[in-house]
């Protein structure tokens, strides 16, 4: 089998940062064979400007969306957010295809291999059997009342099988969120995915608590669109994931996104149930969507403290303008300047790779450890 040598400014090996004195020997396939020193490395060494790393993933994205992009405001607030998206997701589909086709060729463009994606339909199934791209399709359910449950999960499942008949990634359910999954949604979510990667938007705005915790909570607004007038959940006096997480018991590694008013005892509490239960935990951080959102971030450095295993993502174009974890990378430097770099790479890199099952390619010329630009500090 053939292998290639090639250097840059910087290696980073999944763990350690270094300049160019090291060398990656990769085989035709991307993948690695040996790290080197420079001085041993003989010749044809191939240079190449910036950084060799791992492929980038983006483990928390939604390409059917990507049709919205410039669409919504920013700095609504996660409700009036959704409502935006539920009214104006609807497209022609060749506007469809061709967006989605972008989004992809961007996030090769800034060197990611794999994406774990959130599919509410199988508009993306095409597009991602062509990308030549890893994909974890996190077939989203939203079913709110319990008398829907059987039928939303059964709709689900056929967009499940749709995408596992066509061999586009591996293929999961997973709950949407707190506010949009009722108590025998989570049920059978349980049982039928046992064993496997899933994922949930995670308090990523107070309503979700409050919704929970006494029943007041802007989500109403939400539900009305539906045409429901009240609450359907019970209140629990509880935050959101101590009142679903209980739900989960049958080995699943859970992907928790966004969290980013998920305080500090709630990530003790989560991670403590998560070993009673046999269940992993998973921490998903999209800092540019939360900053579009919400205009506010997580508290990384709680999540860290805490020994979290931690990813990055990038949500979707209805709510970033950009689909690159070198972004994500750019403005995590600029907020929190503390976190050393090599633990951002090892983040969107090594973590991402184990999170989604995956065997990291190596990519090479990437400029993220440039002074991070204005845009990247909002």
């Amino acid at each position: 089998m053939g292998y290639e040598k090639v250097r840059g400014d910087h290696l980073f090996d999944g763990q350690n940062l270094w300049g160019g004195e090291k060398v990656l020997v990769r085989d035709m396939k991307g993948l690695k064979v040996d790290i080197i020193n420079l001085e041993d490395a003989g010749e044809n060494v191939r240079y190449v400007p910036g950084l060799i790393s791992p492929g980038f993933v983006n483990a928390h994205c939604h390409v059917e969306l990507s049709h919205l992009k410039d669409a919504v405001p920013q700095h609504t607030g996660l409700v009036p957010f959704l409502l935006q998206v539920v009214t104006k997701r609807d497209a022609d589909e060749a506007v469809k295809n061709k967006c989605m086709a972008t989004a992809i060729t961007e996030m090769k463009e800034d060197g990611i291999i794999a994406v774990g994606d959130i599919c509410n339909t199988m508009d993306s199934l095409h597009a991602k059997v062509h990308s030549g791209m890893h994909w974890q399709n996190f077939i989203e359910v939203l079913s709110i009342t319990d008398a829907s449950a059987q039928d939303r999960l059964a709709h689900y499942g056929s967009v499940l099988n749709g995408f596992r008949d066509k061999n586009a990634g591996r293929s999961s359910l997973s709950p949407h969120a707190s506010y949009t999954v009722s108590r025998t949604a989570f049920e059978m979510i349980n049982d039928a995915t046992e064993g496997q990667l899933i994922s949930i938007h995670n308090q990523e705005t107070p309503a979700e608590d409050h919704l929970y915790e006494t029943g007041d909570s802007e989500f109403l607004k939400l539900y009305k669109l539906f045409g429901i007038e009240a609450s359907p959940f019970k209140v629990t006096g509880k935050t959101s994931i101590r009142s679903y997480l209980p739900y989960f018991n049958r080995g699943q590694k859970i992907m928790l996104v966004h969290n980013t008013f998920m305080p500090e005892d709630d990530i003790q509490w989560a991670n403590d149930y998560a070993k009673k239960a046999g269940i992993s935990l998973v921490y998903c951080f999209c800092v540019n969507a939360n900053l579009y959102i919400e205009n506010k971030l997580p508290p990384l450095h709680q999540f860290m403290d805490a020994g979290c295993r931690m990813v990055i993502g990038t949500d979707s174009y209805s709510s970033n303008t950009e689909l690159k974890i070198s972004h994500e990378i750019s403005t995590i430097r600029a907020r929190y300047p503390s976190i050393p770099v090599e633990t951002l790479l090892a983040w969107a890199t090594t973590n991402g790779a184990e999170a989604l099952g995956i065997e990291p390619t190596w990519m090479t010329g990437s400029k993220i450890l440039q002074k991070p630009d204005s845009a990247a500090r909002v």
